[in-house]
């Protein structure tokens, strides 16, 4: 590994590399090395337990970020940034490497709101998780990972944003981002080449490495092995260069058998779920793998007068809420409004057009603007999410159906960002929506989105944000681990990450993870090891 931060004296594995139907033994065992697991690992070896932290994906360095989409998707990201819902109508963009998603997201960072987490404690029986109780949790990772205000002025695809909100009347502001030393590229989404962001590829993973940890990478847990209601070991699969199981030349290698005293599971809203499910693990209360939920986004482009350029500069610095919760919290699904980066390559497989409409499109890509409502889904008892299920090769697929509350908000959204896109100026507005035309008017778009048939596979949706599937509550009845991650049935498993949220947040996920990560990890690596 040719890295900065690279150190020979860590203890850094391929799985592959290790010996067939090998047999390792450690105190604490993290399954996944995004925000949770990444949270995780720096805080149980600082502690002296032994810690083996497994990940999926390969292990990367800056020196392996090139700032080329045709590389980072397939190698960085879950079925190379293909991933779909079981119907194909929701692409999911999920990071599978060191790091996880931390290592290719934009850096935006929103601690839980208020509501959110007032919603959890009425609801869902989330005690202990508040605003208050959380303030000093968010606070400690906010000064840990550089988390604060983007000091420098925001790139014109996000000043769009601001500028058709203020002449409009509404209300946008800054982001906060996970930086140190950025150089504004805008390549956030392919890894950061200078280190600049602070993901846990270089802040706690590193950090756990130098407390004696062991990173074990291309690791896929295939499942757990039970005794007396505790889990005895994991299974895992070495995986090959392709990040399959064959390299198409010979057959799987064995497994490897990980023991451990304790199980920290953090491989992610569609991950975790699907581990417990091919482990048979207990679920007397069916809830495992349900209410896995998405921030559904629409998406609107324009064509300005001037250059944007909109695939420079930081991929997210301003942002609206004047939707978020513009029907109460469990009324209609409000939306979060912000803007994307506009690369090439992800840009074209966006578009809903094809042939000739689609290539005059991308030959105005410098020109381009694009606009995202992140739809804030789980809040009223019409909006269940999707739920986890494993496919025919064990894996997991989520199954995602859109409800009438998602098809009005949906329209709504579309209908806000034109009239927002065209009041910042721009000669052209087209919904990303298949049978959505060109529009050169306010007037023109609003007949014409409020005239759109709302269906699947017609109008494009994605998301980065996937969450819940085990939903935490003092409940077991309708939950699958209490506020602190303890799973209800299995005595020494803790679960870590974005599958335990019984909602959506309404805000992207990772501070929201990084904080509860830290005090749950923190807590447990207390019970376990008390200090003296």
């Amino acid at each position: 590994m040719s890295s900065s931060i690279y150190s020979e004296s860590w203890q850094v594995f391929k799985a592959r590399d290790l010996p067939e139907n090998k047999t390792l033994e450690a105190d604490i065992v993290i399954i996944g090395s995004g925000a949770g697991g990444g949270i995780s690992a720096e805080i149980f070896a600082k502690k002296g337990l032994k810690v083996i932290l497994l990940e999926e994906g390969p292990y990367r360095s800056k020196m392996q970020f090139n700032m080329l989409e045709k590389e980072a998707y397939p190698d960085l990201y879950q079925e190379s940034a293909g991933r779909k819902t079981k119907d194909k109508a929701i692409s999911i963009l999920q990071g599978r490497s060191v790091g996880g998603s931390t290592t290719v997201n934009w850096t935006t960072s929103f601690r839980t709101p208020n509501r959110t987490l007032d919603h959890w404690h009425k609801h869902f029986g989330v005690n202990d998780t508040n605003s208050e109780t959380m303030l000093p949790w968010f606070e400690a990772i906010e000064e840990q990972l550089s988390i604060k205000p983007w000091p420098v002025a925001a790139n014109e695809n996000n000043q769009i944003l601001a500028r058709g909100m203020d002449k409009l009347g509404w209300s946008s502001k800054v982001i906060a981002r996970n930086v140190k030393g950025c150089a504004n590229l805008g390549y956030c989404g392919m890894g950061c080449p200078l280190d600049a962001k602070q993901s846990m590829l270089v802040t706690t993973i590193p950090s756990a490495l130098d407390s004696g940890a062991t990173l074990i990478s291309r690791a896929r847990v295939e499942r757990f092995e039970f005794s007396n209601g505790k889990i005895t070991s994991a299974k895992v699969q070495p995986l090959h260069s392709n990040g399959k199981v064959s390299n198409g030349k010979s057959a799987p290698l064995s497994l490897i058998t990980i023991k451990a005293k304790h199980f920290i599971l953090s491989a992610g809203a569609m991950g975790s779920p699907a581990i417990l499910m091919r482990s048979k693990a207990p679920d007397p209360y069916l809830k495992l793998g349900k209410r896995t939920f998405l921030h559904p986004t629409t998406i609107s482009a324009s064509i300005m007068a001037d250059k944007v350029n909109s695939f420079s500069g930081a991929p997210q610095s301003l942002y609206s809420d004047e939707f978020l919760w513009r029907d109460g919290v469990e009324g209609e699904m409000g939306y979060k409004l912000e803007v994307p980066p506009m690369h090439p390559l992800l840009s074209s497989i966006m578009m809903p057009n094809h042939g000739q409409s689609h290539r005059r499109l991308m030959e105005q890509l410098p020109f381009m603007h694009a606009m995202i409502a992140l739809h804030r889904d789980g809040f009223n008892d019409k909006n269940i999410g999707g739920k986890v299920e494993l496919n025919e090769f064990n894996l997991p697929v989520l199954d995602y159906q859109f409800t009438d509350t998602f098809w009005r908000s949906a329209r709504e959204s579309l209908l806000k960002m034109a009239e927002i896109q065209f009041a910042a100026g721009a000669k052209q507005v087209q919904p990303m929506h298949l049978d959505a035309t060109i529009t050169s008017s306010w007037g023109q778009a609003k007949s014409m989105i409020n005239n759109l048939s709302m269906e699947a596979l017609k109008l494009t949706v994605f998301s980065a944000h996937v969450m819940g599937g085990c939903a935490m509550g003092d409940n077991e009845k309708n939950s699958v681990v209490n506020a602190y991650g303890r799973h209800h049935q299995i005595n020494n498993l803790h679960i870590i990450d974005g599958s335990v949220f019984p909602t959506s947040l309404g805000v992207n996920p990772q501070l929201s993870i990084y904080a509860l990560a830290k005090r749950n990890a923190t807590l447990l690596a207390e019970d376990i090891y008390p200090s003296s």
